[in-house]
């Protein structure tokens, strides 16, 4: 079973240690306690969006870029392919053309898989 917190905590600090940043710099600049943290990027918490998004721009990756990467480690974990663009059904549903591949390449915060 795929475990939402374990994937982002994962996510977090890969890009973390991909900068060569240390858990202390990265608290400091988001504002949050070193062991909360550290207990988020081990997925033992669950990250509210607001300290997710501090936690983010600490590192300087977009929210969007993240949770995109999260979302690509899942779907490899259930076995389900990830277009590079969003779906028609959805855009025609919410009435959006949208291209995700121009801002955020798939696997881009992970490096090629």
């Amino acid at each position: 079973m795929v475990v939402l917190r374990h994937e982002i905590g994962d996510v977090l600090r890969d890009v973390r240690q991909r900068q060569g940043r240390t858990l202390r710099e990265v608290s400091h600049s988001a504002r949050v306690s070193l062991g909360y943290l550290s207990e988020v990027e081990r997925g033992q918490k669950e990250a509210s969006s607001e300290l997710l998004s501090s936690i983010c721009t600490a590192l300087d990756v977009p929210l969007s870029h993240m949770l995109r990467e999260v979302s690509d480690r899942v779907a490899v974990a259930e076995g389900v392919s990830v277009p590079d663009t969003v779906p028609q059904e959805f855009s025609q549903r919410y009435g959006r053309d949208l291209d995700l591949t121009d801002d955020f390449p798939q696997g881009m915060l992970s490096g090629a898989r």
